[in-house]
C-alpha cells in the first residue's frame, strides 16, 4: 500500500464545445476531477460555453484553471503560430482577464492557469516564450498556480520566477525521453485505453517519475494528472485513474 502522504490533483481540459457544437462530456467529468481547465475562447470554447462550464465547476467544488491557446479554432490550437512577444502577451492578458470575468460571475475564482497545445508545447521547447506568458499571468494575478508540464523547460522556468507551480502528468499521452509528449501523429501517441491508463498513471506517482514510450524513467515531482476532455474516453480514463490511486492509497485532492 502506498503511504497516505502522496497526494494529487486530477484536472481534465474542457469548456471546449462552441455554439451548438459539442466537444467533451464536461458535467460528467466535473463529478470526477478536481480541476478544471477551462478554454478562453481562443482555441475553443465561447462566452456561453465558459459561463456554463465554470458555473458546473462551482457547483461541483472544483478549481477552476484558464487555459489560454493560440487564436486558432479550425486548428484547436494545435497548429504552431509566430506571434510577436507583444501580440502574444496580449492574447493571454486577453484571454486570463476573459476567464476570471466570467469565474466571478459565477460565483468562483480563477485558481490556476494551463498554457494548451501548440503554446504550451513551444513553451517547453522556448524558455523566452514560457517566460512572456508566466509573467502576464503573474502580472495579472501574482497568486496564481502555474500548472506546468514536468520534468521539462517549462518548469524550469516557473521554479526559476518563484511564486506557486504545479507538475503535471499526462495520463493518455505518451512520453518521449525528453518529458516532451509524442507527436499526435505518431501511433500510440494518445492512450485510449481507461485500465491502461490508470495503471500506468498510478506507476508514475508511486515512483515519482515518468514512464516514456521506450521504458525510460524521468524522475520528477508530480503534483497533477491531466486528461483531455475531447476523447471519446475521457469519462472513463478518468473514473479508472481516480478509482486506482484511491486504491492504491493515493489521495486525489485540488491543488
Amino acid at each position: 500500500m502506498t503511504s497516505p502522504s502522496l497526494r494529487v490533483d486530477l484536472n481534465a481540459d474542457m469548456g471546449e464545445a462552441f455554439g451548438p457544437w459539442p466537444m467533451g462530456n464536461d458535467a460528467a467529468l466535473l463529478k470526477i476531477v478536481t480541476s478544471a481547465n477551462i478554454a478562453c475562447g481562443f482555441h475553443a470554447g465561447d462566452p456561453d460555453v465558459m459561463a456554463r462550464t465554470m458555473r458546473l465547476a462551482v457547483q461541483n467544488g472544483v478549481g477552476i484553471g484558464a487555459h489560454p491557446g493560440f487564436p486558432d479554432l479550425q486548428g484547436f490550437g494545435r497548429r504552431r503560430m509566430s506571434l510577436g512577444a507583444d501580440s502574444l502577451a496580449n492574447a493571454v492578458r486577453y484571454q486570463l482577464g476573459a476567464a476570471q470575468a466570467m469565474a466571478r460571475a459565477a460565483g468562483g475564482t480563477v485558481r490556476h492557469f494551463k498554457l494548451h497545445g501548440a503554446l504550451s508545447n513551444m513553451a517547453t521547447e522556448d524558455p523566452e516564450l514560457a517566460r512572456i506568458c508566466f509573467g502576464v499571468a503573474r502580472a495579472v494575478a501574482p497568486e496564481i498556480i502555474l500548472m506546468v508540464l514536468a520534468a521539462t523547460g517549462m518548469e524550469a522556468v516557473a521554479r526559476d520566477m518563484g511564486g506557486p507551480y504545479a507538475a503535471e502528468i499526462f495520463a493518455d499521452r505518451a512520453y518521449n525521453e525528453d518529458a516532451s509528449l509524442v507527436d499526435r501523429s505518431l501511433p500510440g501517441a494518445v492512450i485510449h485505453d481507461a485500465d491502461a491508463a490508470a495503471t500506468r498513471v498510478v506507476a508514475m506517482v508511486r515512483d515519482g517519475a515518468i514512464l516514456t514510450a521506450s521504458g525510460a524513467r524521468i524522475p520528477t515531482r508530480i503534483d497533477t494528472i491531466c486528461l483531455h476532455g475531447d476523447t471519446a474516453e475521457a469519462v472513463a480514463i478518468a473514473s479508472a485513474t481516480r478509482a486506482a490511486l484511491c486504491d492504491a492509497g493515493i489521495a486525489v485532492q485540488a491543488l
